[in-house]
């Protein structure tokens, strides 16, 4: 029995991790419903109501004159949507696909330097760039822990 509760924790994390990565995907569409919401929770005139407005703003802008721009968001959401399904072959077989953990642990770090350096060229705030590297943070929470565990299982 002992022996099934790795397999078991693999498995329900990865099942968490492939979840969240095909909702992230779907979140994609409904992008300015989803701004009008958050905008609705926070201060308007905090750093975040106000990057949200700004955001928003040019979403709605972008959508009325090049809105076929938003053809990059759809591939966006297909890329989740992809990368969730890939995770089912760890899933199904932690050990023999544990190369897909690697490259998830991998992307997941990966991250950080796309926050920091694309961000800081497309002017996102710093706050802001922190707020997108919790999704590496959170990623690495769920497969360390996995990765981990098929290591031991194989020895």
């Amino acid at each position: 029995m002992a022996q099934h509760f790795p397999i078991r924790r693999i498995r329900l994390l990865l099942a968490f991790f492939i979840f969240a990565l095909f909702v992230s995907g779907l979140t994609v569409w409904p992008a300015a419903a989803e701004l009008r919401f958050a905008l609705q929770l926070v201060p308007a005139e905090g750093a975040a109501g106000q990057w949200l407005r700004t955001v928003l703003t040019a979403y709605e802008a972008v959508d009325r004159t090049h809105g076929f721009l938003y053809y990059g968001y759809d591939w966006l959401a297909f890329a989740h949507i992809v990368l969730a399904a890939l995770f089912i072959g760890p899933w199904r077989d932690p050990v023999r696909n544990r190369w897909v953990l690697e490259f998830g642990i991998g992307a997941c770090i990966a991250i950080f330097p796309l926050a920091f350096i694309a961000g800081a060229i497309r002017g996102i705030p710093l706050w802001w760039r922190f707020v997108d590297c919790s999704f590496g943070v959170v990623g690495l929470a769920v497969l360390w822990p996995c990765y981990a565990a098929v290591r031991r299982f194989e020895r």
